[in-house]
């Protein structure tokens, strides 16, 4: 295979989870070149792995959109002459590119939409870790046995300049409460109770997130000026950085926890409307959830809602915060 494509256009969180997959692909053709199908606002990430020879941006929301668009896009990739395309993801728009570009083998699941143009097809197992899931497209049985590969993402050193709170002999700990969906969000109430307790002289607070999540941190930060919000202030590489930096990272079930395994920190994960038995929980030793489970409504969606469909949110109410400070304490014992 001197040639291969990797296609995942997926969520932030899903790309982190597909680096594994690459790291595995280059393992078992350490001489072919590896190039990465992504979205613009996972490019970044996706360049720092060492082990992506080249990133393709798909702006499937943007100047690709379309139904044209999407073919024209395929066709073009089709002048790179792929011996091998695999696609975690399942997605019509997908398929249709991996029809286009008419490799020589092409591998995706049988549940992805047009299943029918891969030339090979397996199995989707919903009791597998994202992780594995992805691996088993190598039809490798010692790499679904040995599935724990955690994704590797190069950072530069920290500017003392920019970060000067991050050299300091302080206990660290990031705090994640955004979400791309309002019911993966952990209340906000509960976590300016948590941020008050943590917040000790010997403690730094950070606050993490993108430009979307400005509110969510400000509504926190406001309640103690001595955590430093850096909400819509750092691009994802620089938050990988401080993750390294850090003794613990809290966070939803998001994106950030899984930099925090690429940053190998421990971490806590918690989860109000999903559950990870989905399949996209931290998977080190350093890693923990929380979720409170005893409710009928759930799970009520594998990606949440942005509302809970029954106004009640007691996946996120029920969850104290006694019980996440409790699994802090002892996770930082």
């Amino acid at each position: 295979m001197k040639k291969i494509l990797i296609i995942q256009t997926a969520f932030l969180g899903d790309v982190i989870l597909t680096l594994p997959l690459v790291q595995a692909v280059k393992e078992k053709y350490p001489h072919s070149e590896v190039h990465f199908l992504t979205l613009p606002s996972s490019s970044q990430i996706s360049e720092a792995s060492p082990f992506i020879d080249k990133v393709i941006v798909f702006d499937k929301k943007g100047k690709n959109s379309s139904l044209i668009a999407t073919i024209r896009f395929g066709l073009d990739l089709k002048t790179e002459k792929y011996d091998l395309v695999i696609s975690p993801h399942r997605s019509f728009r997908t398929a249709l590119i991996v029809k286009m570009i008419n490799s020589r083998e092409s591998v995706g699941f049988d549940r992805a939409s047009l299943s029918f143009i891969y030339s090979k097809r397996i199995k989707y197992r919903k009791d597998y870790h994202e992780v594995k899931r992805n691996l088993s497209l190598l039809s490798d049985p010692l790499l679904l046995k040995n599935w724990k590969i955690f994704p590797e993402i190069k950072t530069d050193k920290l500017s003392k300049e920019k970060f000067p709170f991050m050299f300091g002999e302080k206990q660290k700990i990031a705090l994640a409460p955004g979400s791309v969906w309002a019911t993966k969000r952990y209340p906000i109430e509960y976590w300016q109770n948590i941020a008050g307790e943590l917040q000790k002289p010997e403690v730094q607070l950070i606050l993490l997130g993108s430009e979307a999540d400005s509110e969510i941190c400000e509504a926190i930060h406001s309640k103690n000026e001595k955590i430093i919000n850096l909400a819509g202030k750092t691009n994802l590489l620089e938050t990988t950085a401080i993750l390294k930096e850090c003794d613990l990272l809290i966070c939803n079930d998001s994106a950030p926890t899984h930099l925090a395994m690429a940053a190998g920190i421990k971490i806590i994960t918690i989860y109000c409307s999903t559950v990870p038995d989905f399949g996209f929980y931290p998977y080190s030793d350093r890693s923990y959830t929380l979720s409170f489970d005893d409710l009928e409504c759930k799970p009520c969606g594998i990606h949440g809602h942005e509302k809970c469909p029954i106004n009640t949110f007691e996946c996120g109410y029920k969850l104290k915060p006694e019980t996440v400070l409790d699994k802090i304490k002892e996770t930082l014992s």
